[in-house]
């Protein structure tokens, strides 16, 4: 269960349902591994070095919400969030590129979820500070924003659209901070009524004609169901669809447009996920898609005519489009080798919006007529200053742990590296528990091989997209065999030529900063440096202040992690904090003070407590930021100050002097 994820605007981290792999389909030979490397691009004189600010001009782009309208009334725009101005608004885009701000906020990020269907009228989402309590608004037509979901502790989500356009559906804790009832919004003037008093499941989907709910629940991080609601029966009760014995996963992927059936995940049938359909009707149940990797996601074109679904195939996401008409694949032309990403559809479906991520090149937006496959892209979210040459392509690689398991990774080699030339490296560790390294591009990850540092993003036990063999293989033993998975990755970079064996660090985000803080406590010596970012300390502490909106996954959650209430002595064992005076060290620390999954104490705390054992602690804390970054500026700095820190403790050069913009003890 991957419910701390790193949001450091970092390694590109996915999550799907409870999934893993067989250890066979892991393993790698060492001598295939090592001929990666030898086939790797020969070693250059010179690369250009950027400042982390050029990185970080790079823009983001993301569509509208896949359940929502993306295209305008008239197909003429598409909707998306960008940063261009420093944080996300919602703006709009025509088939030239032309971008139209919609809202124009400084302080807080909003985020587009869909045009509503026969006007301009915009559905956006928006916190306050990244503290994730999130509105859900109308931006009218004249520019003011209306909030749907008013209420200081209210969370809201958009769910969807009734296929009339008549209704939209949102969802909300308001009644109870510890799960989302369901609530139909009028379209014509935002009244509403609740449609559905949620028990603590988890809400997934709604049908077009508005007749069936479908809910999932999580009975432990390895056994979940999926219920239906009709909203047409006399009794409008959950019914569970799933029933079954042992641990098996299930999970929603959406309703076809037709409102006959519903597309679900199951691991039931092997390692991996699988797309089957449940007919509503007759509860007839089919496989759709089978794949020697997981299914990420399956969903409908509009009326029915286009399937769109993903594999997550050995952390790269390959997406296929095809005509159900005709059974073949819509084959995209004038976009790079990449993964595409975000398929949304016109109204009358002649044509699509999309995305395009690698790893020199930041998510760009496409456009592309369906028929031809012709596409024209809409943006460039790489400065021109940066040569994408000087940026490094991610390979996938494979070592050996503690117990002879095989261990997944990304790894980033500087273009500057050489036996001649030995680099430093990183061990990158990925939010979680349950996350993945992927390929694709990243700001943080690119300044940091730029300015010489390899990268090797690890996939340790536990990941997500290796079968669910592998990813159960950390439940209860967090901080223990993965952390080991996580030092013997050092032991592979020490063995990579062009690596210098002395100079090997430690960098991850959310549970991938607790992985820091456990590597430099239980293994002070198996790391040269370490930088945690936002990073879990104490986990006692973590599972008891759990947001309350997290309420329907918190069984799931200690089931995974530990009870605190019964498993206090393990928990205490693997938490950092306990364990500060092994901490040895050189240590960075990055927090956001609205943090409310990793609280600002847990690192003031373990700060605190380093330095006190006469280790060298910096520490940067972002007071306009939660977990994770959302301000382009807070990210430069956070850039800024992993170069700074690393160039003086791992490379052992003189330190540079910077300014910090944090809060507190920011910068000492």
């Amino acid at each position: 269960m991957a419910l701390l994820l790193a949001g450091a605007g970092a390694a590109c981290t996915t999550q799907t349902p409870a999934e893993k792999v067989n250890e066979a389909a892991i393993t790698s030979p060492q001598e295939d591994i090592d001929q990666e490397i030898a086939d790797a691009p020969a070693p250059v004189d010179t690369v250009e070095q950027y400042p982390a600010a050029l990185f970080h001009e790079t823009t983001g782009y993301s569509l509208g919400s896949s359940a929502g309208y993306v295209f305008s009334a008239d197909d003429e725009a598409i909707l998306a969030s960008t940063d261009g101005t420093g944080i996300f608004n919602a703006v709009t885009l025509d088939e030239a590129g032309t971008v139209t701000p919609l809202t124009h906020s400084d302080d807080h990020a909003v985020y587009a979820q869909s045009f509503f269907p026969a006007d301009d009228r915009v559905l956006v989402t928006s916190d306050s500070g990244g503290d994730e309590i999130y509105h859900v608004y109308v931006r009218e037509t004249d520019g003011t924003l209306t909030d749907l979901t008013p209420g200081e502790e209210v969370r809201a989500s958009f769910i969807g659209w009734r296929d009339d356009g008549e209704v939209f559906y949102v969802a909300t804790n308001e009644r109870d901070p510890q799960t989302n009832d369901l609530y139909a919004y009028s379209t014509a003037d935002y009244s509403r009524e609740m449609v559905f008093e949620n028990d603590g499941k988890e809400i997934a989907d709604v049908s077009p004609d508005g007749r069936w709910l479908a809910l999932t629940k999580e009975r432990t991080n390895a056994d979940s169901n999926i219920y239906l609601v009709d909203f047409l029966s006399d009794d409008p009760a959950p019914e569970l669809i799933t029933e079954h014995e042992g641990d098996i996963a299930y999970g929603v992927y959406d309703f076809t447009a037709d409102s006959e059936t519903l597309i679900y995940a199951t691991n039931e049938f092997g390692e991996f996920n699988q797309a089957w359909t449940y007919n509503l009707a007759s509860g007839q149940e089919n496989v759709l898609i089978e794949a020697d990797w997981d299914v990420s996601f399956v969903f409908d074109s509009p009326t029915g005519r286009y399937l769109v679904s993903a594999i997550n195939a050995d952390a790269v996401t390959e997406l296929t489009i095809t005509d159900v008409e005709t059974g073949k694949a819509v084959e995209l032309k004038n976009i790079p080798d990449g993964e595409v990403g975000q398929v949304r559809f016109s109204r009358d479906e002649s044509e699509i919006a999309f995305g395009v991520n690698t790893d020199t090149s930041p998510f760009n937006l496409y456009w592309a007529d369906l028929e031809t496959g012709e596409a024209s892209k809409l943006t460039n979210a790489l400065p021109d200053a940066i040569d994408e040459d000087d940026l490094v392509t991610a390979e996938i690689v494979r070592y050996e742990s503690f117990d002879g398991l095989e261990i997944p990774g990304v790894f980033y080699m500087p273009h500057q590296a050489s036996a001649e030339n030995p680099v430093p490296a990183l061990v990158w560790v990925h939010g979680g528990p349950g996350g993945q390294s992927t390929k694709g591009y990243s700001a943080i990850i690119q300044h940091l091989v730029n300015h010489g540092y390899a990268v090797l993003a690890a996939n340790n036990r536990g990941s997500s997209g290796y079968g669910k063999t592998f990813y159960h293989m950390d439940d209860r033993n967090h901080g223990e065999k993965d952390l080991q998975d996580i030092v013997w990755a050092r032991k592979y970079l020490e063995g990579v030529e062009g690596i210098n064996p002395d100079e090997i660090g430690i960098i991850g985000g959310s549970y991938g900063g607790f992985m820091v803080a456990a590597a430099l406590a239980f293994e002070p010596e198996a790391f040269d440096v370490g930088i945690d970012i936002f990073g879990v300390t104490n986990w006692v502490r973590t599972l008891q202040s759990i947001p309350p909106w997290w309420g329907a996954f918190r069984d799931a959650l200690y089931d995974e992690m530990g009870d605190p209430e019964t498993d206090l002595e393990r928990l205490k064992r693997i938490s950092p904090l306990f364990h500060a005076e092994n901490i040895v060290k050189p240590m960075l620390v990055i927090q956001g003070a609205n943090d409310p999954r990793v609280l600002k104490v847990e690192s003031d705390e373990l700060v605190e407590a380093a330095r006190e054992n006469g280790a060298t602690v910096e520490y940067v804390v972002f007071p306009d930021e939660g977990h994770g970054f959302q301000k382009r500026a807070n990210r430069i700095t956070a850039s800024e100050a992993f170069v700074s820190f690393l160039d003086t403790y791992l490379k052992g050069e003189p330190k540079q002097e910077q300014a910090m913009t944090g809060d507190g003890p920011a910068g000492e």
